[in-house]
């Protein structure tokens, strides 16, 4: 289910937050099931489940990160979980950051799990600023490959460094 067609909105990566709530609550109001109480099982059962439809899509599309995962699977772009593979070139890229997690593992350094952190912090800044100009610009009828594929990278990435930040 796309949930951008369900809200009438255009996808993105990003969304006009009082827009979707806009269609949320009238949403709410059109499939809540008090309203539809003397209708049959059947239509009641169909209202039932565009209000769960409802609130699973905006819960989807008000989070960045759950919106960005929609708009890629919609887009053909993520594949099934645990298929999609981070960056060769990132990995390495963080190998000082995972070196310094093994570090903590052994001994709960302060230093150490603030190194940690700063590590991470401008690994998250270095993408956010190497992904904005899409972000910004993003055009679904425009939005070439290469834009989808550094769209995708960029989420896993984040993913990957969240993971890492849960270990801190």
């Amino acid at each position: 289910m796309n949930y951008f067609s369900f809200f009438g909105l255009r996808p993105s990566p990003r969304v006009d937050q009082a827009a979707l709530k806009r269609s949320f609550y009238a949403n709410s109001k059109r499939f809540h099931p008090d309203f539809h109480t003397l209708k049959d099982e059947e239509a009641q059962q169909e209202v039932l489940e565009k209000s769960t439809l409802n609130n699973q899509a905006y819960k989807v599309l008000a989070d960045d990160d759950l919106r960005l995962k929609h708009l890629l699977e919609v887009k053909g772009v993520l594949g099934e979980e645990g298929s999609n593979q981070v960056p060769q070139d990132f990995l390495l890229e963080i190998m000082e950051v995972n070196e310094a997690l093994m570090e903590l593992e052994f001994e709960d350094d302060p230093s150490v799990r603030l190194k940690v952190t700063g590590l991470i912090d401008q690994l998250e800044a270095d993408l956010d600023r190497e992904v904005a100009p899409i972000l910004e610009s993003y055009d679904d009828e425009t939005v070439s490959p290469q834009e989808l594929e550094q769209l995708k990278d960029y989420y896993l990435k984040r993913r990957y460094l969240l993971r890492l930040r849960e270990k801190i």
